[in-house]
């Protein structure tokens, strides 16, 4: 019996299978993140910022994912609702800025870390005042959009 057709038959069809199962995971272009997502994340984040010191509270809301979660210092986590309950309340003082600065996204497909520096400045019952802050954001992208997944604030030793 002949079993050379045959082998050569099934030898063809495994290097095709091994291979098209490499090319589905080769990244296609929705996997691989574009050259302008860290130019959407930095502008998206300062948005954010504006937004936060305007309490335009409709902004903040589409920026944030449902799932959001953030986080001060050793604190307890707040969900979104309670995140936009925080800033939403207050007088709007025409004199608070948020800078950002220090600003470094790692990216991978639709998922972004970014941390970077926040300084506040503000007045508080006359008094100026200026707080500075670490900060790590969690980006996802879901339907081609980026939005704000986690935050953890925390304040930045002052300088001595």
């Amino acid at each position: 019996m002949n079993h050379g057709p045959a082998l050569k038959l099934l030898f063809l069809t495994l290097v095709c299978s091994v291979a098209l199962a490499v090319a589905s995971r080769a990244p296609t272009n929705s996997e691989t993140p574009a050259a302008d997502d860290r130019q959407q994340l930095l502008d998206l984040e300062k948005e954010w910022v504006a937004a936060e010191t305007k309490h335009d509270l409709a902004t903040v809301r589409r920026i944030l994912d449902d799932k959001f979660v953030f986080s001060y210092g050793a604190g307890k986590p707040q969900n979104k609702e309670a995140f936009l309950k925080q800033i939403g309340t207050g007088d709007i003082d025409p004199t608070e800025s948020q800078t950002l600065s220090d600003w470094n996204a790692i990216l991978d497909v639709d998922t972004a870390v970014v941390v970077g520096t926040d300084t506040v400045q503000g007045t508080e019952k006359g008094a100026a005042y200026m707080m500075v802050y670490r900060y790590t954001a969690t980006y996802i992208r879901r339907h081609g959009r980026w939005r704000a997944l986690a935050e953890h604030l925390v304040e930045a030793p002052q300088a001595k």
